[in-house]
């Protein structure tokens, strides 16, 4: 599975309308209005890097569509992001070799170390978010977690809390 990492950017509030406006123009997202929904969603998100409450509203203003159904799109698809994504992207292997492994344990200890409480899924200083896939296709090194695309496996807490090091966590929170 390839992931993409999206870009962040800092954007004004008062910038998201006319960033929304901009998009739903160029692509012609006019006719019919329902069915580019996601379409315009995916867009601004790949602008922004997530989408922000007041990009659902101007989309919903938009589109003639109600908030509620907006939100309900942009909260049913995984691809979609309420929050902005941390800098590194850990991925928790959950297929069968690694649940067998313990994955589990590996993202409990991984969420209380970077004091992340669900329903979040990044960490306060937005260095890490951390996300449980359906299999890396590493079995032999159960339980494996991958950051950014480098793979770890044979993890335990020590191993753990040394690769995390590497991406910028000394400590705990």
């Amino acid at each position: 599975m390839v992931v993409k990492k999206l870009k962040v950017i800092s954007i004004k509030e008062e910038e998201i309308d006319s960033l929304v406006d901009k998009i739903y123009k160029s692509k012609g997202y006019y006719n019919p209005k329902q069915s580019s929904l996601i379409l315009i969603l995916q867009d601004v998100q790949r602008e922004i890097g997530y989408l922000p409450q007041r990009a659902l509203q101007r989309v919903s203003t938009l589109l003639g569509i109600p908030p509620s159904h907006v939100y309900g799109v942009a909260t049913f698809y995984h691809q979609f992001r309420l929050r902005p994504e941390g800098e590194h992207i850990i991925m928790i292997c959950r297929g069968t070799a690694c649940h067998v492994a313990g994955s589990s344990d590996i993202h409990n200890f991984l969420m209380r170390h970077l004091r992340i409480v669900p329903p979040e899924d990044t960490s306060h200083d937005g260095l890490f978010t951390i996300r449980q896939v359906r299999c890396i296709g590493a079995c032999s090194l159960a339980p494996i977690m991958k950051v950014d695309g480098d793979v770890y496996g044979k993890l335990n807490t020590k191993k753990i809390l040394g690769i995390l090091a590497k991406y910028g966590r000394t400590e705990k929170g």
